[in-house]
């Protein structure tokens, strides 16, 4: 089973609770995804509400800019708060990492969707988070997909990645 590694640098504490896991500013990278496979992971999030549901980004990474070029669906197995949790299956981490060589690719980020929250990280989302990656969350309701937002971790906090629409 993979080791799920933690992040180094907890969030800071405030005196009224704890901080938000994200702050102000601009991630020095752009998410470039396209229409097709946003609609591909608002269908999973949408058929898999009131849960969280989880994948791999694949695509590559060059001057500033992280192109997903395929998502893939993982299994949530965090079986005891499916509402407002997820722990992507490891298995299916290796199974994407083994597509993503083959087709000359890398594993760019993960999505998870946050069902009646916003897509904004949270605190546990902090704590698992990855510095090489972009997390793409995707704000869901009983009615639709509402939001999509991307961000990465820097120096300890979740910067906010703005998207692009990747054509073709």
């Amino acid at each position: 089973m993979m080791e799920l590694r933690t992040n180094p640098h907890p969030p800071p504490q405030s005196s009224a609770g704890s901080a938000p896991a994200y702050t102000a500013g601009a991630a020095d990278t752009r998410l470039r995804l396209s229409a097709e496979l946003r609609g591909q992971i608002a269908r999973v999030v949408e058929v898999s509400y009131p849960f969280e549901a989880c994948g791999l980004m694949l695509g590559h990474t060059a001057d500033g800019q992280v192109t997903v070029e395929r998502i893939l669906h993982a299994r949530n197995l965090n079986i005891g708060r499916l509402r407002d949790r997820y722990l992507l299956d490891p298995d299916d981490f290796l199974a994407a990492d083994r597509v993503a060589r083959d087709a000359g690719l890398e594993i760019v980020g993960i999505w998870h969707s946050h069902p009646d929250a916003p897509a904004r990280p949270s605190s546990t989302d902090l704590e698992r988070a990855w510095e090489a990656y972009s997390y793409l969350i995707v704000a869901v309701t009983t009615m639709k997909v509402m939001d999509f937002r991307s961000w990465r971790l820097k120096e300890g906090r979740f910067v906010e990645e703005s998207i692009v629409e990747k054509q073709g």
